[in-house]
C-alpha cells in the first residue's frame, strides 16, 4: 500500500447480507443503509504530496443489488487538517433490454453532524448530474455549500434511482487535501422587493434549473434569459439543495424579483418550495408511505414560502405525485411545453374545483387550490417562462407575489405577448376577478362572464368551462384579440374559468394550451334562493 492511496472493496455478498440483516427493501426512506468507514484518522496516515499539495486518497468499490435501499451512506472519518473534501464517482451502465431499467445512481453528501432526516448535516447534492464535487470553506462545488471541513464522521450519500437485473457497480473516491483555510464568504441574498409598479399583473417563472443542478445555464444565464422572457419574477428552485441562493449577486434589479426556494425530489414525487427564507434547506429523503411530508410541508410554511406540488402526472421514474393535496398551496397543472400529462394534471384539478364548490366552507367554496404553471427550462432549447403565471399583486415583493399565487389571483400564458382580463359582473354591478367570487342576488340573478384576449395566434379558441364542464366555445378572431362575452346564473355555474387553446396538432385530441385562468366564483347571497 502507497503513502498517498488506499482501495477498499465492500464485496456484494457483504452488500446482501447487510440489507438482509437490516430488513431494508427499495421502499425505505432515508434510514437506508451504511456502509462500513472509510478511516483517514490512523496515526500512520501521513499525507502524501503532489501539485495539488498535501492530500490523502481514498478508493472504494462495491455492487449495489436490485432491491437496494433508496440511500446508501458511506462514512468518511475525517482528521483535523483538511481544507478540502473532494468526491468522484463512477459506476457500470450496463445494456438492458427495452423496458427494463438500467443504472442510475446520485450522489450528495452530509458533513460531520449527521445524517437525520432535516438536520443540520446537509452539505451539498448533486444527483446523477456531475461526477464530481469539493467543498472547501470559502468554496464549493454548485449543488454544494462551503463551509469548514471540520473533524468528524461524513457521509457520501448514495442514491440508487434505478438498479440494473444484474446490480450497480460502482466506485468512489474520496481525497482529503490538508492545508491552510480561507475564511468562509459572507451569503449575499437577492432583496425581497423590487421597484416594481405598484398593484399590477406580475409575470413570473417558479421552476427553473441552473447549472446548481442538473441544468445546463447559470444563473446569469437564467436571468437573461427571464429579462427576455418578460418576466418579472422569478424562483430558484434546484433539486434538493440550496446552493444556489448566493448565487444570483448582481442579477437581480428593479426589473426583476429573485426569490429562493428548492424542488424537494422525493421519490414519489417533486414539490416546489417557492419563496422560502434564503438559506432554508428542506429534506427530500421520504417516501409517502412514510407519513413525513406534512411535516416537510408545514417547514415549507414557517420559511414563508409556498408547497407546490410539481408536474403531478409527469411520467419521468419518481415523478408522479403520491402524496396528495392536503398539504399544498397550489399545483402545476402547466409544466412546459404542453403534454398529455398536463392534460391529465389539468382533470385532476378541475375536479378537485368541482368537489370544492359542492363541499363549501363559509357559505361560498371549500378549500380549493389554484393552478400555476413554469418552464421547467433545464437548458436550451427550453424556453424560460414558457408557460409563465401572471399574478395580481399589490407590490413587486415576496409577500406580495406569494400572496397573489395563494389567493389563485393569477393566470397563465404561454409567454408575455399573450395577455387575459377575466371577470363578471352581476346586475347590480358587482365584480369579481380571477380568484374572487361574486355573491349574486340570487342564484337565478344574472350574471354576465367576460374575457378580453391580446396577443393570441390566429389558430386560437376560447372555451369557458363551469363546474358542469364546458358551455361554450368560440374561435379568436384572426388578428388573436378579442372579446367573449357569456351570460349565466349562479344555478348554473358555480364557479367560471378560462382556456385559450390551440388547434389541435391530432385531430380528435384537445389543443395545446396558450392561456389558462383560475376560476371565478359566483354564489348567491344567503337565503335568496330564485
Amino acid at each position: 500500500m502507497s503513502a498517498e492511496s488506499e482501495t477498499v472493496t465492500a464485496m456484494n455478498t457483504a452488500m446482501n447480507t447487510g440489507m438482509k440483516r437490516r430488513g431494508l427493501l427499495a421502499a425505505t426512506a432515508a434510514t437506508g443503509l451504511t456502509l462500513a468507514t472509510v478511516s483517514f484518522a490512523r496515526a500512520e496516515d501521513r499525507p502524501g504530496s503532489g501539485p495539488d499539495g498535501p492530500h490523502r486518497t481514498r478508493t472504494v468499490r462495491g455492487t449495489l443489488p436490485a432491491g437496494a435501499p433508496d440511500y446508501v451512506y458511506l462514512p468518511v472519518e475525517v482528521p483535523d487538517g483538511v481544507a478540502e473534501f473532494a468526491v468522484s464517482y463512477t459506476y457500470d451502465k450496463p445494456p438492458v433490454p427495452p423496458g427494463v431499467q438500467g443504472n442510475a445512481l446520485d450522489i450528495g453528501l452530509f458533513d460531520e453532524r449527521g445524517t437525520e432526516l432535516g438536520g443540520r448535516g446537509f452539505r451539498g447534492w448533486s444527483g446523477g448530474a456531475r461526477t464530481s464535487f469539493s467543498v472547501r470553506s470559502d468554496s464549493a462545488t454548485p449543488g454544494y455549500l462551503p463551509g469548514p471541513v471540520r473533524p468528524g464522521v461524513w457521509h457520501i450519500a448514495l442514491a440508487p434511482y434505478t438498479v440494473a437485473p444484474e446490480g450497480l457497480p460502482y466506485e468512489v473516491t474520496v481525497t482529503l487535501r490538508f492545508g491552510p483555510t480561507a475564511p468562509a464568504p459572507a451569503p449575499v441574498y437577492p432583496p425581497e422587493r423590487a421597484k416594481g409598479r405598484g398593484r399590477a399583473w406580475y409575470r413570473g417563472d417558479c421552476h427553473l434549473h441552473s447549472t446548481h443542478s442538473d441544468g445546463r445555464r447559470t444563473p446569469a444565464e437564467i436571468a437573461a434569459a427571464a429579462r427576455a422572457a418578460g418576466l418579472d419574477f422569478i424562483n430558484s428552485s434546484e433539486h434538493n439543495t440550496t446552493s444556489a441562493h448566493t448565487a444570483w449577486e448582481g442579477l437581480w434589479g428593479d426589473d426583476l424579483l429573485i426569490l429562493t426556494g428548492e424542488e424537494i425530489t422525493t421519490r414519489n414525487g417533486h414539490v416546489l418550495a417557492v419563496g422560502t427564507d434564503p438559506g432554508v434547506f428542506v429534506d427530500w429523503r421520504y417516501r409517502a408511505r412514510d407519513h413525513r411530508f406534512g411535516r416537510y410541508a408545514r417547514q415549507v410554511r414557517r420559511a414563508g414560502g409556498l408547497v407546490v406540488p410539481a408536474h403531478p402526472h409527469a411520467t419521468c421514474i419518481g415523478c408522479n405525485w403520491k402524496f396528495g393535496l392536503a398539504d399544498a398551496d397550489a399545483v402545476e397543472v402547466w409544466n412546459g411545453p404542453w403534454t398529455p400529462d398536463d392534460e391529465i394534471a389539468l382533470a385532476e384539478w378541475d375536479n378537485a374545483l368541482v368537489a370544492a364548490v359542492r363541499n363549501p366552507g363559509g357559505g361560498g367554496p371549500g378549500r380549493w387550490l389554484p393552478a400555476v404553471g413554469n418552464s421547467d427550462a433545464h437548458r436550451e432549447p427550453d424556453r424560460v417562462g414558457h408557460p409563465q403565471t401572471v399574478v395580481l399583486a399589490d407590490a413587486l415583493s415576496r409577500q406580495d407575489i406569494l400572496a397573489g399565487i395563494r389567493a389563485g389571483r393569477s393566470y397563465l400564458s404561454e409567454s408575455a405577448a399573450l395577455s387575459l382580463s377575466f371577470g363578471a359582473t352581476d346586475g347590480r354591478g358587482r365584480h369579481a376577478g380571477i380568484g374572487g367570487r361574486l355573491r349574486a342576488a340570487a342564484a337565478d340573478a344574472p350574471v354576465t362572464v367576460r374575457l378580453e384576449v391580446t396577443g393570441a395566434s390566429a389558430d386560437c379558441t376560447v372555451r369557458l368551462v363551469t363546474d358542469q364542464g364546458p358551455l361554450l366555445t368560440t374561435p379568436l378572431p384572426a388578428s388573436g384579440a378579442g372579446v367573449v362575452e357569456w351570460r349565466t346564473t349562479p344555478a348554473h355555474a358555480a364557479y367560471v374559468r378560462a382556456e385559450v387553446r390551440h388547434a389541435p396538432a391530432v385531430p380528435g385530441l384537445p389543443g395545446a394550451f396558450a392561456a389558462l385562468t383560475n376560476p371565478v366564483f359566483l354564489d348567491a347571497e344567503a337565503g335568496t334562493e330564485g
